[in-house]
């Protein structure tokens, strides 16, 4: 055990330490201290000397140099029992120092205002702090270090019940917390500089991710899984929200509902998404909210079942006693009215999330495989439907484009090879993730068909180009009479004689949407 008989203080957050620093008081620990802290622990009236007194040297350059002096760092990083540490101690008249409490200055809390400026977090980066902390860690053995307000009843529990000593368990632990709090910290820093001030993807890059909650399993039962969340976060993204009321959620859950959040963001119109499985199931945009929901359950009312649904307008009365007739995993929606709320308590285990809304999204997409992670920038990329190009012979109506421009929205969201049925701002049938753009249109053309709905006259949206005319033919024999796709086959000629063939509205977008 070591015996604890100074202690310097330099905290950014404040918490506890009064606390600290009276049972420091009442065991006779002469505790040093800077700035505003100092004042803190004066004004309660417990002894302490500032910094700048003890080392006979002013903080200057505004408080950018307060610690960074040798009688601090020797007094931290002397190791006790080495001879010519304690020579050069004595030589040099340097006191020991054996508790570092310190936490740094908040770095990520000023980033998170989205006007904080690039100067701004540069001075919000703290030097002396990080400093004193891997001293302090490095010489876990002599000094104990403390960087987490959480931790000062667990040391002065040991301090009391030692009389002033602590033991070796505790500050292997404590050390191995500091450092990993200035790793956190300099991560931080990184992400910051190379994620959000350059352009160009970094040669090395560094995502910094705080534990949110623990999930109840994985993909399956036999999974274990938590949720992370990023740093400096998008107001509008999934992470952003509050749960009211539900079970735990789900890795699954989650997984499910940022696809629904994500496409629903993309509407004006008061808008339903229904996801299942990770692929939109049913979408209509209306007049209101409830309309929107119910047409978006009618396009595949099986599928609904156990879905996640997400609003971009408020849930009223009227809609939650529509939505609490099915069973429903989590509903989404950036608020709910109170006569919503007191519907959906009636089924306590429902889920129910607050997200801010909002049209932003994240500047990188992270997907994992085996011992790396592939990058990219978002799929971001929105079309203007009246700039689009008409390849075929018939030209589309106003309320054609309408539907082309709401169906390509939602093929965004629908993994590949993605095909979508729309009419009258409402999906019809989807088909998701096969290997044949034909099986997919196959696969809708079934779900509207059990779900009652007819796809004559319709539009369709497929995520990327037709490699044959076949992918045409499929999607004329069950009536459709407007297609947009992003064109650049090969056969592109081929498809748009097809078109021409069954008498098809076609238009090219030049952007592809594969979703994997």
């Amino acid at each position: 055990m070591i015996k604890i008989k100074r202690a310097l203080i330099s905290v950014s957050d404040k918490r506890h330490v009064l606390e600290l620093a009276k049972v420091l008081t009442q065991l006779n620990i002469e505790i040093l201290s800077t700035g505003g802290t100092a004042k803190l622990i004066r004004d309660e009236g417990y002894a302490v000397i500032e910094v700048s007194e003890y080392t006979k040297f002013p903080e200057m350059l505004n408080g950018r140099v307060k610690t960074l002096h040798p009688i601090i760092y020797g007094g931290i990083l002397a190791v006790r029992d080495n001879h010519e540490h304690v020579q050069t101690m004595e030589k040099h008249n340097i006191p020991e120092i054996d508790l570092v409490v310190v936490n740094l200055y908040p770095f990520e809390e000023t980033i998170k205002n989205p006007n904080c400026t690039l100067e701004e977090a540069i001075e919000n980066i703290d030097i002396g702090g990080p400093t004193m902390v891997r001293a302090a860690a490095k010489n876990y053995k002599s000094v104990a270090i403390l960087t987490n307000p959480s931790d000062y009843s667990l040391l002065t529990e040991q301090l009391i019940k030692n009389n002033g000593m602590l033991e070796e368990d505790l500050l292997f632990t404590l050390s191995k917390k500091a450092f990993l709090h200035t790793a956190h910290y300099d991560a931080a820093i990184s992400a910051y500089l190379n994620n959000n001030v350059t352009e160009d993807f970094p040669e090395t890059m560094i995502q910094v991710m705080h534990k949110s909650l623990d999930m109840r399993y994985g993909e399956n039962p036999h999974q274990k899984a938590a949720f992370y969340k990023e740093q400096n976060i998008k107001e509008s993204s999934l992470s952003n929200f509050t749960q009211i009321q539900g079970k735990e959620l789900s890795f699954n859950n989650l997984n499910d509902s940022d696809n629904a959040w994500e496409c629903v963001k993309n509407f004006v119109d008061p808008t339903c998404v229904i996801v299942k499985h990770a692929n939109p199931c049913g979408v209509c945009s209306s007049e209101s909210i409830d309309k929107a929901y119910l047409g978006a359950f009618t396009t595949d009312p099986t599928s609904a079942f156990g879905g996640i649904i997400a609003f971009n307008k408020s849930i009223d009365a009227i809609t939650a006693s529509s939505i609490i007739k099915q069973f429903v995993e989590v509903i989404i929606a950036p608020e709910f009215s109170p006569e919503a709320l007191k519907i959906f308590k009636t089924k306590e285990n429902v889920r129910l999330l607050r997200v801010p809304i909002g049209s932003t999204k994240d500047s990188l997409d992270f997907k994992k495989i085996g011992g790396g992670w592939l990058v990219q920038s978002e799929d971001s990329y929105d079309i203007n439907i009246n700039k689009c190009e008409v390849v075929s012979k018939k030209k589309p109506t106003e309320k054609q484009l309408i539907d082309m421009a709401f169906a390509w929205k939602i093929a965004q969201y629908v993994k590949s090879n993605a095909i979508v049925f729309c009419r009258n701002s409402q999906t019809i049938g989807v088909g998701a993730g096969q290997m044949s753009r034909i099986d997919s249109t196959k696969i809708a053309a079934i779900k509207a068909q059990h779900a009652g709905l007819s796809i004559k006259g319709s539009v369709v949206a497929s995520d990327a180009f037709f490699p044959f005319r076949d992918g045409v033919d499929e999607l004329a024999s069950h009536g459709a009479q407007c297609v947009i796709q992003p064109g650049g086959s090969m056969r592109d000629q081929e498809v748009i004689d097809a078109a021409d063939e069954h008498g098809l509205v076609m238009l090219f977008t030049k952007i592809r949407h594969f979703k994997h």
